[in-house]
């Protein structure tokens, strides 16, 4: 029996052969990427690199896929791994346990891969990895912003510089211009961002953040889903 006939019936043989093919990389393990992998392992993707160094800690729980309480502690990249294996053993998995940082760039080669996904939190490592892709060749999707939503109806797929609504978006279209990057796919959420009550946290800030966003588990989980789904019917020319 087939673990991907569902599947098969909508895409066809010669799709499924494409995607078995497919070496797909996703940076960033976290609500938005963990939804990505999760969906592209399903789907048939024959390698996947997966890209993080971060742990999975208690409050990721509430939006993160691969974060249980029996994985608190241990590395998303780690535990992505094992959860894709478990999903399709066939599929040739490798995990990075790195962040991607303009100093990490060169320990990737770009032209190995035939879609990546930007699913990174941090605006230097996004364009680096953006422009490295575009060097390389190598299609690639970016998440926007998915804090301080809870619309997850207002996900649009767009070019970068056709967004709005959206601080990230208005952020990296500055950038992309300046660095001659002309094009971009994205997924961005046009909602408005709420203001996250002022509730006392132990949780640490990430360098150069002043708070921490709030965050539910049905909204960077909609973003990396409709990700997935653009890179497997871009890699199968739907």
């Amino acid at each position: 029996m087939d673990q991907l006939s569902r599947t098969r019936l909508l895409l066809g043989d010669k799709a499924m052969d494409i995607l078995k093919n497919a070496r797909v990389a996703v940076f960033g393990l976290g609500g938005v990427g963990g939804y990505a992998v999760e969906a592209l392992a399903r789907s048939g993707i024959g390698a996947l690199d997966l890209i993080d160094h971060d742990t999975v800690s208690l409050t990721n729980i509430n939006r993160q896929i691969l974060a249980t309480h029996s994985t608190v502690g241990l590395y998303k990249a780690d535990v992505a791994a094992a959860r894709v294996r478990d999903i399709d053993p066939t599929v040739m998995v490798t995990a990075h346990k790195v962040f991607y940082l303009p100093e990490t760039a060169d320990s990737f080669d770009f032209t190995q891969y035939d879609y990546i996904v930007d699913a990174i939190d941090t605006v230097t490592g996004k364009l680096m990895l953006i422009r490295q892709a575009k060097d390389a060749g190598v299609p690639i999707i970016s998440s926007m912003g998915t804090g301080n939503k809870l619309d997850p109806t207002a996900f649009r797929v767009a070019d970068i510089h056709s967004t709005s609504g959206c601080h990230l978006a208005r952020i990296m279209r500055k950038e992309c211009r300046k660095r001659g990057i002309d094009a971009l796919k994205v997924v961005y959420s046009q909602e408005e961002p709420l203001t996250p009550a002022p509730c006392g946290t132990d949780e640490e800030l990430p360098e150069g953040r002043r708070s921490l966003p709030g965050s539910c588990a049905f909204v960077p989980s909609v973003a990396g889903l409709i990700i997935a789904g653009e890179v497997i019917k871009d890699l199968i020319g739907k």
